[in-house]
């Protein structure tokens, strides 16, 4: 029996070519574009959301011109609660979220991988550059880095657990995006040429707390800005508006540059600092999922990412509690956002991530 695959298209050129990869390969296969969100609750230009008319119909004259099913899977209410309003509850506690994250760990590989089993479908397959490997020695799956490595997005699906693992497919993990997009002009896709999407999906503008206010319909209050001694420098208009290691936008005029450094939401404070106190050599995190072991039983040593585009530093981590890793870097690291994802590399292989608290 051939097996079968469910294809996530969100319309743009990579889950397209994903979706002719897979087909070609002999397996039985539906396209699936996921409604996230209703683009007029969330007030976003439709051109540019993920959501829209012209995405959807893109996907479906792919899905047509491969010749295989076409759905539109309707999860709204779950992409509310599970990256919404978790997007938002990040920023009103002085956290800065990555909702990526959020959407492929609640969405993509569990509310659509428990349909694509209600289907009876084997695997879901979607247009992400990483590789899945099964380690024979260890008998683990292992999530490694994509071959393109300016495409590279293994750290924002460091949250895969071993039973995803084994039923996911990323067929484009071995090609660079040069490949995927030439492939898609000899098959005569209609979004061969199409721009890949550099936005949050539902915050098209890049304005974070006019979507909060629009979205809450809260107004968040000023309160003062205050350096690390406490002194008060000034009024800060709110503390959605503000993310660890900023210094534009503060609106203040001061003797020397300074950056946030802290956002204390209990008292509605943001810390400001010199650049050089923006630097510490240590973390913790929560909400930690191993990929590569089971579990830590001593420090390791490894390859550290603070965020999407930082780049990789060592350190030594330890499992200081069963809710708590600590990472120790070689050298200090610059603006530790809270909220952020701590990834774990070995080579290209991904250890394990967590929340940054």
């Amino acid at each position: 029996m051939d097996k079968k695959a469910i294809i996530a298209m969100s319309g743009g050129v990579d889950s397209s070519v994903a979706a002719f990869l897979m087909k070609e390969q002999g397996y039985d296969c539906m396209g699936v574009t996921i409604k996230m969100f209703d683009n007029e609750n969330i007030v976003v230009c439709r051109e540019k959301s993920c959501c829209s008319l012209e995405d959807v119909e893109d996907a479906r004259s792919v899905a047509k011109k491969l010749e295989i099913p076409y759905h539109v899977f309707n999860f709204t209410a779950n992409f509310k609660d599970t990256v919404i309003n978790r997007f938002i509850s990040a920023y009103e506690n002085g956290a800065t979220p990555n909702p990526c994250i959020d959407c492929n760990r609640y969405i993509k590989f569990d509310k659509l991988y428990r349909r694509a089993k209600e289907l009876d479908y084997d695997y879901v397959v979607t247009g992400h550059y990483a590789q899945i490997e099964y380690d024979e020695i260890n008998g683990r799956f292992l999530l490694k880095k994509g071959l393109d490595t300016t495409k590279d997005q293994s750290y924002v699906l460091y949250s895969m657990t071993q039973d995803q693992l084994a039923h996911t497919i990323f067929p484009l993990g071995n090609l660079k995006k040069s490949e995927v997009r030439i492939i898609a002009e000899q098959n005569g896709f209609i979004n061969a040429l199409k721009q890949d999407s550099q936005d949050i999906c539902f915050v098209t503008d890049g304005d974070y707390a006019r979507f909060i206010e629009n979205y809450t319909g809260k107004n968040y209050s000023e309160g003062n800005f205050v350096d690390t001694q406490g002194k008060i420098l000034g009024k800060h208009n709110g503390i959605i508006r503000y993310t660890v290691g900023q210094r534009k936008g503060l609106g203040l005029s001061l003797s020397k540059p300074m950056f946030v450094c802290s956002i204390n939401n209990e008292n509605n404070t943001v810390v400001l600092c010199e650049d050089k106190e923006l630097f510490s050599k240590s973390l913790d995190a929560i909400d930690f999922n191993w990929i590569a072991y089971e579990k830590i039983e001593k420090p390791i040593r490894v390859q550290v990412k603070i965020r999407y585009k930082h780049a990789e530093q060592f350190a030594t981590v330890t499992q200081t509690s069963n809710d708590i890793v600590h990472i120790e870097f070689d050298e200090p690291q610059r603006a530790i956002t809270k909220g952020q994802a701590v990834v774990l590399y070995d080579g290209d292989i991904v250890v394990g991530g967590g929340t940054i608290i």
